[in-house]
């Protein structure tokens, strides 16, 4: 008898460490259990720590809530200027309630991915480039609210939607860049003319100064001189200004000039030769007669025409 009891004492304890082991569950601190029994929600979500199930009837899922990190495929569209882009993002979401992320949806997270991939569609489309370029705070909260709406409903919080990068063609880039450099190249520009005119400005006060104390150009020429010489140069090109010119003209005609400054009186001007006449003509010479005869007989003797030998008032004896 005693030996049947004892076996019958052995088996319920190692029916009931059997029960234990089969109904014993976990739940670790960043999970929450969510049970079901023949196929029924059960109860509250069950809260991290040690917890007991029914075996064959319950079955526990276990919902991580962590913050999950999903980054979203680049998704390729045309702007509101009609510019292509491909822009990739990341979000940011956690599980509020555990049984509503089993019980609403069939897979919240690829849910979340899926609705994040149609709404930064959705923002390519209805922002301008420059948004995408330089307004992304704008965008990211837009994104944020047309994800958080749906997700609501299905137990999961959109933390934060971040817009990582903004990929342009090489076309555009090259464009871009034209423009910024025009656009510096532009204020380079104004700054030198705004620089221009006060250095002009300086100048003209300083001139203006300068004309009431001539000396001070002599002045400013010889520290000029001074700080070119400094530079240890074997040439020296040392412009004279024309003030400076007219300062010691001014300087030199208010003294009275000294016998050593006299020069020599300057010899009386020549008078102007005049004209040669022209020379008298003179007669021919017999011995120009004799052979104008001769070249006269010799046409006649080859025509056969007369020839008149009298002389013309041009001929030279």
């Amino acid at each position: 008898m005693m030996q049947e009891l004892l076996a019958a004492g052995a088996a319920t304890a190692v029916a009931a460490v059997a029960y234990v082991g089969a109904a014993a569950r976990v739940v670790k601190q960043y999970e929450r259990g969510v049970v079901f029994r023949f196929g029924r929600l059960r109860g509250q979500v069950r809260a991290p720590g040690f917890t007991m199930i029914v075996p064959v009837m319950d079955r526990l899922h276990k919902v991580n809530m962590q913050i999950v990190t999903m980054p979203v495929p680049a998704q390729e569209g045309i702007t509101r200027d009609n510019v292509t882009v491909r822009v990739d993002a990341v979000v940011y979401f956690k599980v509020v309630d555990a049984a509503e992320a089993l019980v609403r949806v069939e897979d919240y997270k690829f849910a979340v991915s899926q609705m994040a991939q149609t709404s930064l569609r959705s923002i390519i489309g209805k922002s301008e480039l420059d948004d995408l370029l330089s307004n992304r705070e704008k965008l990211n909260e837009g994104l944020e609210l047309m994800l958080d709406s749906p997700a609501i409903g299905w137990g999961v919080q959109i933390d934060r939607v971040e817009i990582k990068d903004v990929s342009l063609p090489e076309t555009m880039k090259r464009s871009m860049a034209r423009q910024a450099e025009a656009d510096r190249e532009r204020r380079a520009r104004l700054i030198n003319a705004d620089a221009e005119l006060q250095a002009s400005k300086k100048l003209a006060e300083a001139a203006h100064q300068m004309a009431d104390a001539p000396s001070a150009l002599q002045l400013r020429l010889l520290q000029t001189v001074m700080a070119v010489a400094a530079e240890k140069n074997s040439t020296l090109v040392l412009p004279i200004p024309v003030e400076l010119l007219r300062f010691l003209e001014r300087g030199g005609s208010g003294t009275p000039a000294t016998p050593e400054h006299h020069h020599a009186p300057l010899p009386p001007p020549v008078p102007p030769v005049p004209p040669e006449a022209p020379a008298p003509e003179r007669p021919p010479s017999e011995a120009y007669l004799a052979g104008r005869q001769d070249a006269v007989d010799a046409i006649e003797d080859l025509t056969g025409a007369s020839v008149d030998p009298a002389p013309r008032h041009d001929d030279e004896p």
